[in-house]
């Protein structure tokens, strides 16, 4: 029998009043989970613009307008903190910024169809429409994906794509969840939903947001410049409320730290840089910025990353390493993003005991140790039919 391509739904209800979404959100909270997205402007600003929220349970589904005049959001803050009901989202981590920005806490206890897809072998970052085709036999309309969702009124096809984003994934949870439960690896999603779920992920650090940058230099003096630099385009662009950016790009912050400019003048030949910002207020706060890192004595600089002095690994050992991750993957059926990045890769050959998620929990169980044992000799590689296996040492 075919499956069936759409979920047996009433049609979506419009949220306009505080009153209907007190409804909505006490029945909703009545059930074991509830399904959540959002869609959010974000292009010419630094904090997400919320525009709609999409709530689904077993037999409704709602589209909040979250900018509908008057409409007071504290009944949706009390279901995302209600511990009995989980909350499920895809992809969840700007969904959730917006609610830490909101309510000031993370919806808890939380479950990211993406996550568990990763664990679950669906391979990395799966994304929703193709996990909606694989676990539900649906297809989504992408029709509507890159929407004006600011504008006003909501159109009836706005609100109808808006709803099939939260009705389809009650039935990829189901269906990843089955899975999970049966393969026994709640228990690895649960590790993954703790960061999901920590407040700090979704709070970034003005202060250690230059690590982003990647800069390839030792020297302390550049690191403490950059840092001081990164820190003020973070709060400056959070003042003004602009992508960071559109504030300044990455390559003209860089050569900023580079140059250390003491003038607007000096300031002003950096590249991308205007003669009107480097003389307006931003520029003189920025300027503020750097004088203050030139002041800075040695011990408070940022040291030089680790192990960026020590002689790199070496190729074949990453590459055997890699190797290693790949036959693991396609044993446990698990994406190779989620067991360890090519950065950790190069840690596990290079260093003797990096902290690294690699190392710990179900990685360590499924990975890090095998990767250990490979490099120090207790066991090798070989084939079998045609499969990578672990041969180990005898004795």
């Amino acid at each position: 029998m075919a499956r069936p391509q759409r979920p047996e739904f009433p049609p979506p209800a419009l949220i306009t009043t505080t009153a209907a979404l007190d409804a909505v959100c006490g029945r909703l909270r009545q059930e074991a989970y509830v399904t959540v997205d959002t869609e959010f402007m974000r292009e010419r600003t630094y904090w997400p613009e919320l525009c709609v929220i999409q709530l689904g349970g077993a037999r409704e589904v709602a589209v909040v307008d979250a900018q509908a005049p008057g409409l007071e959001l504290a009944p949706l803050g009390a279901l995302l903190a209600d511990p009995a009901v989980v909350k499920v989202f895809h992809a969840a981590r700007q969904d959730i910024e917006i609610f830490v920005l909101k309510f000031g806490d993370v919806p808890r206890p939380l479950f990211d169809t993406q996550v568990a897809a990763m664990v679950a072998g669906f391979g990395d970052q799966v994304g929703y429409d193709a996990l909606v085709a694989s676990l539900a036999g649906g297809e989504i309309d992408k029709a509507h994906r890159f929407s004006d969702w600011a504008a006003r009124p909501l159109s009836a096809q706005q609100i109808t794509y808006a709803a099939a984003d939260v009705t389809w994934l009650r039935q990829v949870y189901e269906r990843l969840r089955e899975r999970l439960e049966r393969d026994g690896r709640m228990d690895w999603v649960a590790e993954e939903m703790a960061t999901l779920s920590a407040p700090e992920t979704y709070r970034p650090n003005p202060e250690t947001i230059w690590e982003r940058l990647r800069p390839r230099s030792n020297n302390r003096r550049f690191l403490g410049m950059l840092r001081a630099v990164a820190a003020w385009r973070e709060r400056e662009a959070q003042r003004i409320n602009i992508p960071r950016q559109r504030l300044i790009k990455d390559e003209a912050l860089l050569e900023i730290a580079a140059i250390a400019p003491d003038t607007a003048e000096q300031l002003g030949r950096a590249r991308g840089i205007s003669r009107g910002f480097a003389e307006g207020r931003s520029g003189a706060s920025l300027l503020a910025a750097i004088a203050q890192a030139k002041a800075l004595p040695e011990d408070a600089l940022p040291p030089a990353p680790a192990g960026r002095d020590g002689p790199r690994p070496s190729p074949a050992l990453v590459s055997l390493m890699k190797v290693l991750l790949a036959a693991k993957c396609e044993q446990h059926h698990v994406a190779p993003k989620l067991l360890a990045s090519s950065d950790e890769i190069e840690r596990l050959a290079g260093e003797d005991s990096p902290d690294i998620p690699a190392l710990h929990g179900w990685r360590r169980e499924v990975f890090g140790a095998d990767a250990l044992a490979l490099k120090s000799g207790e066991v090798a590689l070989g084939v079998d039919g045609r499969r990578v296996k672990l041969l180990r040492h005898p004795g």
